[in-house]
């Protein structure tokens, strides 16, 4: 039997941060465990319909990657995508409305939660089935170096970062991907984000090779494993996978050993994982070890970091109004944003 790989071993530099990279960091999971939370409570109230996967416990993924990127930067996401979209800025009251299915919302209430896009924030999109945003991220990236080695644009130097699960890194797409973008050196970055469970399918049980970043090996490219509960230390890792790609040295597989707190949807009943596995992964949650981090580095007091917490939840609750009190989307512009040339 495959033995269960739970905490990597890494050997990091130390991490510095100031005081407001810290709260940056801090007030970004907050709003992504915040916001979910409040899509649990909409879903069960029936206000919220359709699969909505949460991502409460993985919030140290998509803040220590997309907050080491620039806004202009290209991020690519899964089905579990509404904290990419809020790391990637785009506001809460938009994907807020999306997720309820007014026209207000990012995708203009024709995605809900699986579809999540916006091309003011270099969103590129939630996609429903899995490993289906690879080809997409990969060909965000070759446009970026087509433009800048073929079309002479030196402002093309934006770096496309693509999530995916650990199941994902099983299917073709990911082989495929991995091997043009180590051929053309793509300025971009592979994340997974293995929190062990693809579904109902136990990762160890489902892999030949259960250190995915091992596999960046075959293609001749950069492979890391990080801590995915620790913000700073994916963070760290991000950073220099940014800067090498932006460089043009090529992309970087990145494998982000996290874990999700809830089931693998609100409709999952979550019975397949022990009591025990969730406890132990419970006591390793991002937040609280970022905020006891900046308390004890003198970074932020408890006070402060206790006001973000009653800022976001505002924030959150304006979200749900906003989305509420927005319009449905007009069925007379059923067949519009279907074609490119559609505004």
């Amino acid at each position: 039997m495959v033995q269960e790989r739970i905490l990597p071993t890494l050997s990091l530099p130390q991490t510095h941060i100031n005081r407001e990279q810290g709260l940056v960091l801090y007030e970004d999971m907050v709003l992504g465990r915040s916001f979910e939370d409040k899509c649990a409570e909409m879903y069960y109230r029936g206000r919220m319909f359709g699969f909505v996967h949460l991502y409460n416990g993985q919030e140290a993924v998509s803040t220590g990657v997309i907050k080491a990127m620039r806004p202009d930067d290209y991020v690519c996401s899964t089905y579990r995508d509404h904290v990419h979209a809020l790391s990637a800025g785009v506001p809460a009251r938009q994907v807020m409305a999306e997720l309820f299915g007014k026209a207000t919302g990012c995708s203009k209430g024709r995605g809900g939660s699986m579809h999540l896009f916006s091309a003011e924030h270099n969103l590129l999109g939630g996609f429903a089935f899995v490993a289906e945003g690879i080809p997409v991220a990969t060909g965000a990236a070759f446009q970026t170096m087509y433009r800048r080695q073929v079309m002479g644009d030196s402002n093309a130097d934006q770096v496309t970062a693509c999530f995916f699960g650990d199941g994902a890194s099983n299917n073709g797409q990911f082989f495929e991907c991995l091997n043009m973008a180590s051929l053309w050196k793509l300025p971009i970055l592979f994340v997974v984000e293995n929190n062990k469970w693809a579904i109902g399918m136990a990762h160890e049980r489902a892999s030949s090779e259960t250190e995915i970043y091992q596999k960046a090996k075959v293609f001749g490219m950069v492979g890391e494993e990080v801590d995915g509960m620790d913000v700073l230390a994916v963070r760290t890792v991000a950073e220099a996978a940014v800067a090498r790609a932006r460089a043009g040295e090529g992309p970087t597989l990145i494998e982000a050993l996290t874990y999700r707190f809830r089931g693998h949807s609100l409709a999952d009943p979550d019975e397949l994982r022990s009591k025990q596995e969730k406890e132990f992964w419970l006591t390793r949650d991002p937040i609280k070890k970022l905020g006891a981090y900046l308390i004890e580095q003198k970074l932020a007091t408890a006070d402060e970091l206790k006001a973000i917490d009653k800022k976001i939840e505002a924030l959150v609750e304006e979200a749900v109004e906003f989305a509420d009190a927005s319009p449905e989307p007009d069925p007379s512009e059923l067949r519009n944003y279907i074609f490119a040339e559609d505004t």
